[in-house]
């Protein structure tokens, strides 16, 4: 029977319902999405290393027959024990020991041929007995029946289990779908770029990648090195970088706002500055100046780490628009930081005739139902607000101009969403997209392709440098004093727990810690308490306080990661620093330093903390560099959890790695802009598949 690669998984022999829903949870439905499981590891099965010849500290692969096997059981622990193994090839004898291996009673007999991967190691009991603790292994045959040919006398594929899906499984549904597809099969990536890359057809790719020839070299393919795997992996960055030129060639042909800019408005500008702008802000703010004035729309990155003066760039954007008679609408994803920025253009814009207005959910419904009454009648030139943006009442009566503050915590689609509020207006309005968390440039290849970029490299005059330091539970009273006298010296200090209450998970929580604190530590200090569950009136009263240094400590959670500005403040306290991620903790220290004082960012954990967390703790106390950070923050995470993908839309590859395969980014980021401005022969065909096949994958709606 053929195959097409929208074949149902139940077309493959031995995938009945239950084995269907337990690949559909790895997300295979279709023979497509099986050929993109490819396999994490490679055995070659064509040369084992005989057992005579291993050597201690080996890392290898060994095919023997199993001469004796059984569970050797621990005193008084019941059925769990060390499952005992001993396999001979005839020129030596292998032994194998799996911890907790009661369940491999069911798997080894006396007879069989299996193989065993792991490394070799001298048994400390006995010299010269060498063993593997904890091998892959894989039983390929009893004795005198033939071996399965997808699983010996080859370089055999490796897959990662699917629950009870074991890679032999995997190894006969992958080998089934290839040899039942059509051997001449559409190819959607361009000729021309497969000739200059020197890819393989897509069909020979895929099955070389599975079933790689015997003459591979086990190297390339254990770092996804090979031609066949490159291509494979390219085509899923070509695919991506093509939508994402689609969108930036579909945002230049729409009709934009050519704002003006005279010299009436470079005063205008110069009248909110606080200080004298940084080289920097000025470069930025030239490159944003020039995007505004061109008949397109401008969508622009700004980049900056923590302090780094973005929000002051952006107002003065901002102005450029108002000044031309257009509205600004700034969207922010939390109420604190979307209240911060309101009482930062109040404050910028008191000596000017700008309006400015503020809609965020907690709002009383009256105020909230005024606001976009302003907002519609053209009374309100600047709208602050969150989420609450989005809604179907909010009405703009002539939007021009659209910052989006952290916008790795919005998606795509609610970017265009606010865009499409200004569709009355007959032009797109102009964005400018900011970010305080950096970005590594991996990530803005494969996030912002579609988008300008500026950076702010550069700190402000005012920001001092900040003294970080780890510290153990056991010097916590040593913490608490230093807090004490920084306080007597008339600072303010911030203290921040992972949990608003108790948890399971036997961490300190900010409620809690806030009553000990209050009446045992800080007995004669005034402290304020912020967590994410207070109402919104509730909020701005405690940030009130801290801001006028009525307060003197805040207790809070990492609420206040983003949008809080209090000079004086220079401590932070975060307690069980260990359970913050790096961009959460650098986050968190840039709410300090914002003065004239020295800073002072203490990090406290329990005395054990593991590798991983020692890593982003050491780090911390090493450098105060963004981009340093963010680099290191994406691969001790990787892409998906360091972006919150899930939650934000961004696609998460099949087969593509954005830390192992950066040069193959570059690469088809590069080959898919050029191929958009040329639009050689194949574009159509190219761009149809791109629609049919990846665009709710890569979230792409607008290249439509």
């Amino acid at each position: 029977m053929e195959l097409a690669l929208s074949s149902p998984l139940t077309a493959l022999p031995g995938v009945g319902p239950s084995r269907a829903e337990q690949l559909q949870q790895k997300g295979l439905a279709t023979v497509e999405d099986l050929l993109y499981y490819l396999p994490f590891r490679y055995e070659d099965r064509i040369h084992f290393t005989p057992v005579g010849e291993l050597r201690p500290g080996m890392k290898t692969c060994v095919a023997a027959e199993v001469m004796t096997a059984g569970l050797v059981r621990f005193r008084g622990r019941g059925r769990r024990g060390v499952f005992h193994l001993a396999a001979s090839d005839k020129t030596g004898i292998l032994y194998a020991k799996w911890f907790y291996g009661d369940y491999l009673a069911r798997v080894f007999r006396p007879g069989q041929r299996v193989v065993l991967y792991g490394k070799v190691e001298e048994d400390p009991h006995r010299p010269g007995q060498l063993q593997m603790i904890q091998p892959q292994h894989e039983v390929l045959s009893a004795r005198g029946a033939a071996a399965d040919s997808t699983e010996s006398g080859r370089i055999v594929p490796i897959y990662e289990a699917a629950g009870p899906v074991s890679s032999r499984v995997f190894r006969r549904l992958v080998h089934y779908a290839l040899e039942h597809l059509p051997r001449t099969m559409p190819d959607p990536l361009p000729a021309s770029l497969r000739a200059q890359h020197g890819f393989a057809p897509r069909r020979a790719a895929r099955q070389q990648a599975h079933f790689p020839p015997a003459d591979a070299n086990l190297e390339l393919l254990e770092a996804f090195r090979t031609l066949a795997q490159q291509r494979l992996i390219y085509e899923e960055f070509f695919f991506l970088e093509l939508g994402l030129a689609l969108r930036r060639q579909r945002a230049r042909q729409a009709r934009g706002i050519a704002f003006a800019l005279n010299d009436n408005i470079r005063q205008a500008i110069k009248k909110i500055l606080p200080f004298h702008p940084t080289a920097a802000q000025k470069r930025v703010l030239k490159e944003i100046a020039g995007d505004m004035q061109q008949p397109f729309p401008m969508n622009r990155l700004l980049q900056g780490d923590v302090g780094s003066g973005k929000t002051i760039v952006a107002f003065e954007a901002a102005i450029i628009a108002m000044e031309n008679g257009y509205q600004v609408a700034l969207m922010a994803p939390t109420e604190i930081l979307a209240e911060q920025h309101y009482l930062s253009a109040v404050q910028r814009f008191a000596q000017t005739p700008y309006r400015i207005g503020l809609l965020v959910s907690g709002l009383p419904a009256k105020e909230k139902k005024q606001t976009r009454s302003d907002l519609e009648n053209g009374d309100l030139d600047l709208l602050v607000g969150t989420h609450a943006l989005l809604e179907k009442e909010v009405a703009f009566h002539r939007l021009g101009f659209i910052i989006v503050d952290e916008q790795h915590r919005f998606g795509v689609m609610q970017r265009l969403e606010l865009i499409r509020k200004a569709q009355g207006a007959n032009a797109r309005p102009d964005v400018l997209v900011m970010t305080a968390t950096p970005i590594p440039r991996t990530l803005a290849l494969t996030l912002y392709s579609d988008l300008e970029m500026s950076l702010l490299n550069e700190l402000p005059p005012g920001r001092t440098a900040i003294k970080t330091r780890w510290v153990t539970d056991e010097r916590s009273a040593g913490v608490w004093e230093f807090v004490r006298k920084q306080v007597s010296a008339g600072r303010q200090a911030y203290i921040v727990y992972p949990v608003i209450d108790e948890s399971k998970q036997e961490l300190k929580a900010a409620t809690k810690e806030y009553e000990r604190l209050s009446k045992n530590v800080f007995d004669r200090l005034r402290l304020g308490l912020l967590h994410g569950r207070l109402r919104r009136e509730e909020k701005a009263q405690v940030m009130d306080a801290f801001r006028r240094g009525t307060t003197q400590i805040l207790v809070a959670t990492s609420v206040v990661e983003v949008g809080v500005d209090v000079p004086n403040a220079t401590v932070m306290v975060i307690e069980h620093a260990e359970r913050f991620g790096l961009a959460q903790l650098h986050q968190l220290r840039g709410r300090i330093g914002r003065g004239r004082h020295a800073s002072h960012c203490i990090l406290m954990t329990p005395a054990n903390v593991g590798d991983v967390a020692r890593e982003r703790l050491d780090t911390m106390t090493q450098t105060q560099d963004g981009f340093k950070i963010a680099e290191l923050d994406l691969k001790l995470r990787g892409p998906g959890e360091f972006l919150g993908t899930r939650q934000h839309g961004f696609v998460s590859f099949r087969i593509a790695n954005l830390l192992r395969d950066q040069e193959l980014l570059s690469a088809a980021k590069n080959d898919a802009f050029e191929f958009v401005a040329a639009r050689p022969p194949e574009f159509d065909a190219t761009v149809e598949y791109l629609r049919r096949s990846w665009q709710r994958r890569y979230q792409l709606a607008d290249v439509a």
